[in-house]
């Protein structure tokens, strides 16, 4: 690692108070250069130490998992962001104006597990942990700029990560599905907002199956001491690219016959 416990801790208070206020940092990476992987995960774990005392974990999102957004960061592997109980919505929810910063969506499969999952694990490991699949929209947002004005540098991935992988809100649809009953991979999604069709993608964009994010989740988090509980949702990764939500968004996104989730931004 390259920052002291001082600056991790510095930098995790200025991501909650950004949070708080809804007021942006700046780029964490302008001001620690050298900064490392490890220092970005060290600025979210940090976060989580002060977040759960008021607030329980619910699960965890696996972002990145695409190429395309990979190599547009210059990166090979995807990153994983915590989900806290004040973030779920449920289908149909609307979300009240200013309560996030920049607001986007992107469509993903949520896993919620029923029992735990550690280390090195296996695709069957998973599916047999998996208690149910479901249609899911992320909600993400950026305490820290997106691009920094002075230098026009954009976020590289230590800033994603310590900014909790931009992940902000998880919306459920109501279908509940056995994760063997479809092939995942041909699991996809219509995306429309204000009735305009704006993506469409399939679970294969997700690493060539959504249960791999599972897998790489599992053994990412055991090099950190962490594991996936028996209960928690698991946001796969995203197959499509994030879309921008102003205020007045209505939000559809229709898996067929796996489900349907919307919501609206006020």
């Amino acid at each position: 690692m390259a920052l002291t416990e001082t600056q991790v801790n510095e930098a995790a208070e200025a991501l909650l108070e950004a949070e708080k206020s809804r007021k942006q940092i700046s780029l964490l990476s302008k001001a620690y250069p050298n900064m490392t992987l490890d220092d970005a995960y060290a600025i979210q774990t940090a976060q989580m130490a002060r977040k759960t005392q008021e607030h329980a974990i619910i699960g965890w999102k696996i972002g990145l998992t695409s190429r395309v957004m990979q190599d547009a960061l210059g990166i090979d592997t995807p990153d994983s962001g915590v989900l806290y109980d004040y973030m779920r919505f449920d289908t149909g929810a609307v979300i009240p104006k200013g309560h996030f910063i920049q607001p986007r969506i992107e469509a993903e499969i949520a896993f919620v597990m029923k029992a735990p999952l550690e280390g090195d694990v296996t695709r069957e490991d998973v599916l047999a942990a998996t208690d149910y699949v479901a249609p899911a929209i992320e909600i993400l947002d950026t305490r820290i700029v997106r691009k920094d004005d002075e230098t026009g540098k954009t976020r590289v991935i230590v800033d994603t990560v310590s900014d909790n992988a931009a992940n902000a809100g998880i919306v459920l649809g109501a279908e509940r599905h056995d994760p063997e009953a479809f092939d995942l991979r041909w699991v996809g999604s219509i995306v429309k907002r204000d009735g305009d069709v704006m993506a469409t993608g399939l679970g294969a964009g997700v690493l060539d199956d959504p249960v791999t994010g599972i897998v790489w989740l599992a053994r990412r988090m055991a090099t950190y001491g962490q594991r996936i509980e028996a209960g928690q949702v698991i946001l796969s990764g995203s197959f499509i690219g994030p879309i921008e939500c102003p205020s007045g968004s209505r939000i559809e996104a229709d898996y067929g016959a796996f489900g349907f989730v919307a919501l609206t931004f006020d």
